[in-house]
């Protein structure tokens, strides 16, 4: 079994930036795909990064692409998402997941976090 933390997110206005972390321990795969998703009030969960354990290869949502970047952390199985230029529609609930797959894809997660509140005001 794979527990995934995170931590991180928050209140910010519009504009400004915010950090998520994720780390991934337990019994499994050695690496780990490691990305998030997200969910919005009302709204289907959706694919927002990854990246993949196998040759750092990242993928992101259309939504936030120029705006977050998705990174690797020094610890092993450690995941990193910044996240600038925020907007409100960005506000959701932010769950880390992760995947013995060597590159990342936009959904088909074995395993994932609690989440964390994002919240942006306008």
């Amino acid at each position: 079994q794979v527990h995934l933390v995170e931590s991180g997110g928050g209140l910010v206005q519009a504009g400004g930036s915010l950090s998520l972390s994720c780390a991934a321990s337990g019994r499994g795969f050695r690496y780990y795909t490691m990305g998030w998703f997200r969910q919005a009030p009302g709204k289907e969960r959706e694919f927002v990064a990854a990246i993949g354990w196998s040759d750092g290869t990242t993928l992101y949502a259309n939504s936030v692409k120029g705006r977050f970047t998705i990174s690797r952390g020094s610890v092993q199985n450690t995941v990193s998402l910044q996240m600038h230029s925020l907007k409100p529609e960005d506000t959701a609930v932010y769950y880390c997941v992760a995947d013995a797959a060597p590159r990342p894809g936009p959904s088909g997660y074995d395993y994932w976090g609690q989440g964390t509140q994002v919240a942006v005001s306008s």
